[in-house]
């Protein structure tokens, strides 16, 4: 893709929610290349719901608030569930085959689970209004009931909304 650039507001790029939500474009496009012209407006809706995930991760991080991050979060959700239902419907109809729609169902599993769990670890460091803690919790945690990932994008956010 070429020169690496960085800074704080690109940080969402090493976000695992955001790399899962662009791996869910990409299988939602794979999934609906090749459909019939009739079917277009579908694919369409497919593609434009995928799409929105991973732009409203981008977005709410780029905010550079807790507030509005936590809302396009919420954003992203909302688009997930609207890309879920379509290939659910799908799958029903044979529209897709029955490998693509497990591929996409595991996967907007897992980035269902993360985000909702990111979403309540930083509503919870919100109504404690403490970010002193932000980083004590570490990723490799024997005993940590939450995912790694989860972890990791929190405390890329937080970091780069302290700093």
């Amino acid at each position: 893709m070429g020169v690496e650039r960085r800074n704080k507001n690109r940080g969402y790029q090493q976000l695992r929610v955001w790399e899962d939500a662009i791996e869910l474009y990409g299988l939602a496009l794979r999934a609906v290349r090749g459909w019939p012209f009739e079917w277009k407006k579908l694919a369409s809706q497919s593609l434009s719901s995928s799409d929105s995930v991973h732009r409203n991760i981008a977005e709410g991080y780029c905010r550079r608030s807790v507030r509005e991050y936590l809302q396009h979060l919420n954003f992203a959700l909302g688009s997930l569930g609207e890309t879920l239902s379509g290939f659910i419907a799908y799958a029903k109809n044979d529209q897709i085959d029955r490998e693509s729609f497990e591929q996409l169902d595991v996967l907007i599993f897992r980035l269902e689970n993360r985000l909702l769990k990111l979403v309540e670890a930083l509503e919870r460091k919100r109504d404690d209004n403490d970010w002193t803690d932000t980083l004590v919790v570490k990723e490799d945690s024997a005993n940590s009931s939450v995912d790694p990932a989860v972890l990791h994008d929190l405390n890329l956010f937080l970091t780069a909304v302290i700093d």
